[in-house]
């Protein structure tokens, strides 16, 4: 049921954390991974550790998943080589910043940029928007094909803003998760309930998956706060979402449309 042996994956976001994590479970599995992103550096230092450490010599494109022009070129180069695409994981997002630099005012509701607003939800709603109207029209006419939209455990669950909260501020000075992130995944969510009942006639499915927080070397005083709200009492590593991949991208998950699997340690439900 977890065989993917000549399947055509296409991973955008695939220069980064997650987008390595799942390219290597595609490539584990026998399909082929494809990785998207803007970032050419991430893209080649992700496609050497495919290399090495499963041996898929994976296919990657430079492309800006907000342009559809370049968009549509990427999937005509991919057509050509492959013939075909069988899964499309949405996984390219935006995570801005609690605080930046000279800006700690910069993540609160208030002084949010709007051109800040217009980037998150380009990249990460509207790219996906973008790569599903193109894979997936192509999946419709082969007749086959799953997405997988990359949520959050924030697209289920309001951010918890304490544990933003830094000591001797005042309340309007206190950093936030941006609005953004939460919008997104929210609105990823939204977006694989249409997918899923718009082609479904024609064999595409669609699911979300909705991954809690990993540990990628935060600062103590935070990881001790969140984990504190996690049942499990930990965060993710961020090689324990492959096995959710696995199972929403293979035949494992064919009676599976339109939903959300939850993957967060238990925090949305305590």
């Amino acid at each position: 049921m977890f065989d993917l042996r000549s399947r055509v994956a296409i991973i955008t976001g695939g220069g980064g954390l997650l987008g390595y994590q799942h390219a290597t479970v595609i490539a584990e599995l026998g399909g082929v991974p494809i990785l998207l992103d803007i970032n050419a550096q991430g893209l080649a230092d992700n496609a050497a550790k495919l290399v090495e450490e499963t041996g898929c010599d994976a296919f990657t494109l430079q492309v800006d998943i907000t342009e559809l022009n370049a968009l549509v070129a990427a999937a005509e180069q991919i057509m050509a080589r492959y013939a075909r695409v069988d899964i499309l994981i949405n996984n390219a997002a935006r995570n801005p910043k609690v605080e930046r630099a000279g800006d700690r005012d910069f993540s609160r509701l208030e002084n949010f940029p709007w051109e800040q607003w217009q980037l998150d939800l380009n990249v990460g709603l509207g790219g996906a928007f973008n790569c599903a109207k193109v894979f997936g029209t192509q999946m419709a006419r082969q007749g086959r094909g799953v997405i997988v939209n990359i949520a959050s455990d924030l697209g289920v669950i309001a951010p918890d803003q304490r544990l933003y909260r830094v000591d001797g501020r005042e309340a309007e000075q206190q950093p936030v998760k941006p609005v953004t992130y939460s919008v997104v995944k929210h609105g990823l969510i939204g977006l694989t309930k249409y997918l899923a009942t718009y082609w479904c006639e024609q064999g595409v499915r669609c699911n979300a998956l909705s991954p809690g927080g990993i540990y990628a070397g935060q600062n103590d005083v935070f990881v001790n706060k969140l984990t504190q709200l996690i049942p499990l009492g930990r965060m993710a590593a961020s090689d324990e979402y492959r096995g959710a991949v696995a199972f929403l991208c293979s035949d494992a998950s064919n009676y599976m449309n339109g939903a959300n699997l939850v993957v967060d340690g238990g925090r949305s439900v305590w």
